[in-house]
């Protein structure tokens, strides 16, 4: 596979007109210097249609893209459950979430812990997200969008890496998440349609030329195994992906915790100008969801057809993209190349976001509003450098990256979302059932993994969470009430949506049930 000269014309185009679009959005009134509510929160301005775009943005990139093709390769469609089922957990967000965070004034995730609880579980999740988001997410992100770029242009795939995390940083080292929020819908637009072109003409090919619903009825026809939403026992991925439970189990924590507490996804929703637009742009970012598996998935079932020999089931996206001609080549790739950029410079920027207000801030509270966006920009050159040097000794020998990132957050994700809960619906919880359920989590995920190692982590997952959350009820209730800890209030909260959210909600949820219906 090569680029030709189009190809790279197109791609170049995107570079230099994304670039040049982050620059011109970010700019500032004449006399006004950026302060941290610009640079980390967009001047709490967003409005809605940046919202839901940015937070698909955020969220698709390598790991979604060439991941999810490669368990669509070797599980199928299956693998659409952590698509679809965050739409319905993105309603749960906008509804019951997002009113409590939005109404008191949260800027970042650790900020609600401390506010809820106190201070130290406050440093206490900041360094674990930090390090989480740099040596999981950034990482993750790098490899595998480096490992795409180097089948597609024939560059060394460090070269790639390098380049990537770069080009990312200096789009979005001036302007913060304005830059990367009032862009995405661009991105968006071009991951939608390149995706789409793509699956057409794989489909086509799958056909003979017959076109993409001739296609996907032989896919259907000649590999019904890849078609099961439900996996039974007997499947060899039952352990990924353990039938029913995927529904009522796990799974909902898994996105529970990445929707809604997941500092570079949510960031998006706390910069919104008011409730009610933070929640269109969630409905709408839902929606965009159910279109997901389309562009994510059936490049990998396709694979199953076209080139069945693979040697790793991620390399399904990148084969595929060798069917295109020359043009369209160049679209999907610079496609790719913007759910890359946008995911990174989303992520840097919310590690920028919790370094720079949850920890340096309370060490040098007289700083003032330029030397903190300074060290946030300083924050996101370090993380990015980091993610780079790590990415490798961390990912280089895993051949279905996109699971192994969801076995691994699955340790921390139960305690996370014990916390949260605990905060959110329970005023008797205080900080040492806070802290017990966090650390709790941990060493029991790393109990069960051990003493259990046939249980699939998903089912783990929620077992854990169970637990957790009962273990924090259960110190919460045997120590001190904290008395005066709690500034989160929500007595006045309403969580009355209007008449359009409702309406989108009850659309989502009959799609989500027409899907499974047709694919269990």
């Amino acid at each position: 596979m090569h680029l030709s000269s189009l190809d790279l014309g197109i791609l170049l185009a995107y570079l230099v007109g994304i670039f040049l679009l982050a620059q011109w959005v970010s700019r500032e009134k004449a006399g006004h210097a950026k302060d941290t509510h610009d640079y980390f929160l967009a001047g709490k301005a967003l409005p809605w249609w940046a919202i839901g775009a940015s937070l698909i943005s955020a969220n698709i990139s390598a790991e979604q893209i060439i991941g999810m093709s490669g368990s669509g390769f070797a599980i199928g469609l299956a693998i659409a459950s952590y698509e679809w089922m965050a739409a319905a957990t993105l309603l749960i967000v906008a509804k019951w979430f997002l009113p409590i965070f939005l109404r008191n004034g949260i800027h970042t995730m650790p900020q609600f812990l401390q506010e809820r609880f106190g201070a130290r579980i406050r440093t206490v999740m900041a360094v674990f997200w930090v390090a989480l988001y740099i040596f999981v997410n950034l990482t993750a992100v790098l490899w595998l969008g480096s490992l795409a770029a180097a089948q597609v242009t024939g560059i060394d795939q460090m070269t790639a890496l390098v380049l990537l995390g770069l080009f990312a940083l200096a789009y979005t080292l001036y302007g913060g998440l304005k830059a990367v929020a009032l862009t995405d819908i661009v991105q968006v637009a071009l991951l939608v349609l390149g995706g789409l072109l793509l699956v057409w003409i794989c489909l086509d090919q799958v056909s003979g030329g017959a076109g993409p619903v001739a296609g996907f009825s032989r896919l259907v026809d000649e590999a019904p195994g890849h078609f099961e939403m439900i996996l039974h026992p007997d499947n060899p991925f039952y352990k990924d992906l353990p039938g029913i439970s995927v529904l009522i189990g796990g799974m909902w924590i898994m996105n529970i915790s990445y929707w809604g507490f997941n500092q570079y996804i949510i960031q998006r929703a706390l910069a919104a100008k008011d409730l009610k637009e933070a929640q269109k742009g969630v409905l709408f970012a839902a929606f965009l969801k159910l279109l997901m598996p389309v562009i994510v998935v059936l490049p990998g079932l396709a694979a199953v057809i076209l080139a069945p020999d693979l040697p790793r089931p991620d390399a399904a996206y990148p084969t595929m993209m060798a069917l295109l001609p020359a043009g369209v080549l160049g679209l999907v790739f610079a496609a790719l190349v913007a759910a890359i950029v946008s995911s990174l410079a989303s992520m840097t920027n919310s590690v920028s976001t919790i370094f720079t207000l949850d920890l340096y801030a309370k060490l040098r509270p007289q700083a003032d509003q330029k030397h903190l966006v300074r060290v946030g920009r300083i924050t996101a050159v370090v993380a990015t450098v980091l993610a780079m040097l790590a990415a490798r000794p961390l990912l280089g020998s895993f051949d279905q990256a996109f699971q192994y990132i969801q076995e691994y957050t699955g340790f921390f994700t139960p305690g996370i979302v014990a916390i949260f809960m605990l905060g959110l619906f329970w005023k008797r919880a205080n900080e040492a059932g806070a802290l017990a359920a966090a650390l709790g989590s941990f060493a029991l995920s790393i109990v069960l993994k051990l003493a259990w190692p046939s249980l699939p982590f998903i089912d783990r997952v929620g077992l854990v969470f169970l637990l957790a959350l009962g273990l924090g009820m259960l110190v919460s209730l045997a120590s001190k009430p904290a008395e005066g800890r709690n500034r989160i209030r929500t007595e006045d909260v309403s969580y009355r949506t209007d008449g359009t959210f409702n309406a989108g909600a009850v659309a989502v949820v009959a799609i989500l049930v027409a899907l499974y219906a047709v694919f269990w």
